[in-house]
């Protein structure tokens, strides 16, 4: 007799989330006991798994209590972990398993209530614009209430030394950045500390969500952060299209993926004018936002909206783009292309940029993989994940998606991402226009008659968006929206260790993380 196999981690997580979702994401759904959570993340974290969201909701209305709700991805599929839990309860820290979970618990703690049993017990979104018993996504919370606003008395880490010093960064800029504070401990010009405190963004999305309709959920995923609404409005679709039961038609895949295309090309060139700019080539600036602009304004035509909004709809797409607009599109991918690839041959070929870029905001792969770092940052330090490259993310499978890595992880690695993203992703909008199906471009959307939840994920430009959701009588009764940030912002104070407090928006523009995307 052979002996037993001990189950694998990928298993255990399918036995402890039997139920599956349908959609296009490969997804489960189940419930576990309290004290079965820590157990069941270490199994997933063992066999590589990682936490890709992180959120509550209050279920007291159906006699439920509260509930933690975990999202983890492994094995290229989505595990929906929900943990009821009675009032006062607390729950495993999960940080130390997976250190994203350290500002998603406290956000949940300041919105819901519920909180580890250890762990970090500051609050994130609480700016004392609330009192400490007040908790706005609990059902019976006045979300019309108004506060007096409190003393911020936040609690940073002091360092402490000889010629140790602070210097407090924002939360308002000088640019037209959103806000965000950051908190230097520095020796001379040399930061040996950052602590950011972020929040101020927060505006009650999640709250927001309750009691729409899904079609005007659509309209608000799409307002989630206004640089990924493809993203979000595509994850969005794909939770609704689930929980309805809705399958596409393939031409309103294609298309959705040609608008995320297009989404991404934007980004990449705005970004990559930016870091010029940032480096001391204001010249780089001029030329990447010339072409971004051409870009936008191609899609306009083609979508409707410069940047695609409300393009994505559950059921497919708003709009069919007519023929012209498409071979603009691909148009202009080639035209786009040529002139990219000579500017970046100056960016490659410019001592003083380069002087900028390399071994500036150093993260090593080892400390990438450590803090879950995901998307174009990932990437550039060896995290080799692209969600358009996993089984089943139609339709690029049939688009043989080209994964960029760099192991380098330096301001360099993460520009040379965007450029090798950049190349692929004209070559796919090329692709796409070529071998667009025919057919319907969106197909109807019935909610169903019984409670049903869904989930979707998307790999933005950013990196993948998380959207989870249930609709109940016809509407949603919660919509949570995961930002790819919420995973990669403590990267961030890592890089910029070691380095001077000039190379700052270098390093944080390498990285460019949402604030308002995360702040929900």
């Amino acid at each position: 007799m052979s002996p037993a196999r001990t189950p694998s981690g990928a298993q255990r997580l399918a036995a402890a989330t039997p139920e599956l979702l349908g959609g296009a994401v490969p997804a489960r759904h189940g419930r576990v006991a309290v004290d079965e959570l820590r157990v069941l993340a270490n199994t997933a974290a063992a066999h590589g798994g990682r936490l890709a969201a992180l959120w509550g909701t209050d279920e007291r209305d159906r006699a439920g209590g509260l509930a933690l709700h975990v999202v983890l991805a492994a094995d290229a599929a989505l595990h929906w972990v929900e943990v009821p839990l009675a009032e006062g309860l607390a729950y495993p820290d999960l940080s130390g398993i997976f250190a994203p979970a350290n500002r998603l618990q406290r956000a949940t703690a300041d919105l819901l209530g519920i909180r580890p049993a250890d762990g970090d017990p500051r609050r994130w979104l609480r700016h004392a614009a609330w009192p400490a018993d007040f908790h706005p996504l609990r059902r019976d919370a006045d979300a019309a209430a108004r506060h007096e606003t409190g003393v911020d008395d936040y609690p940073f880490v002091p360092v402490a030394g000889d010629g140790v010093h602070e210097i407090p960064v924002g939360p308002v800029h000088a640019g037209t950045i959103e806000p965000g504070h950051f908190r230097f401990s520095v020796v001379g010009e040399k930061v040996l500390r950052l602590e950011e405190r972020l929040g101020y963004k927060h505006k009650g999305i999640d709250r927001r969500f309750a009691g729409l309709t899904p079609a005007e959920g659509a309209r608000l995923a799409g307002r989630v952060s206004g640089d990924s609404t493809v993203a979000f409005a595509w994850a969005y679709a794909m939770a609704v299209e689930a929980a309805c039961d809705c399958e596409l038609p393939p031409r309103a895949l294609w298309l959705r993926a040609l608008a995320l295309e297009r989404e991404r090309i934007a980004n990449h060139l705005g970004d990559l004018g930016y870091l010029g700019n940032d480096g001391g080539l204001a010249f780089g600036l001029a030329q990447f936002m010339r072409l971004k602009e051409e870009a936008v304004r191609v899609n306009a035509t083609a979508f409707g909206h410069r940047y695609a909004m409300d393009f994505v709809v559950p059921g497919g797409v708003a709009r069919d783009p007519d023929p012209a607009a498409l071979a603009a599109l691909a148009a202009q991918s080639g035209a786009l292309e040529r002139e990219v690839r000579v500017l970046k041959d100056i960016y490659d070929d410019h001592a003083g940029l380069q002087d900028r870029f390399l071994a500036c905001g150093f993260l090593e792969p080892e400390l990438a993989a450590k803090l879950g770092v995901i998307g174009l940052a990932g990437r550039a330090s060896a995290q080799a994940w692209d969600a358009r490259v996993a089984p089943g993310y139609a339709p690029y499978g049939e688009l043989g998606v080209q994964l960029v890595t760099r192991t380098a992880g330096d301001v360099a690695a993460r520009v040379a991402v965007r450029f090798d993203e950049l190349f692929e992703s004209l070559r796919l909008v090329r692709e796409i226009v070529a071998r667009l199906p025919a057919g319907p471009a969106s197909v109807p959307v019935s909610a169903p008659a019984s409670s049903r939840r869904g989930i979707g994920w998307t790999e933005g430009w950013r990196g993948e968006s998380v959207v989870s959701l249930e609709v109940d009588g016809g509407r949603l009764r919660f919509c949570h929206a995961h930002d790819p940030s919420w995973q990669n912002w403590p990267a961030l104070e890592h890089a910029i260790i070691g380095n001077i407090v000039p190379d700052f928006p270098l390093i944080n523009k390498s990285f460019n993380l949402s604030y308002s995307g995360q702040d929900l």
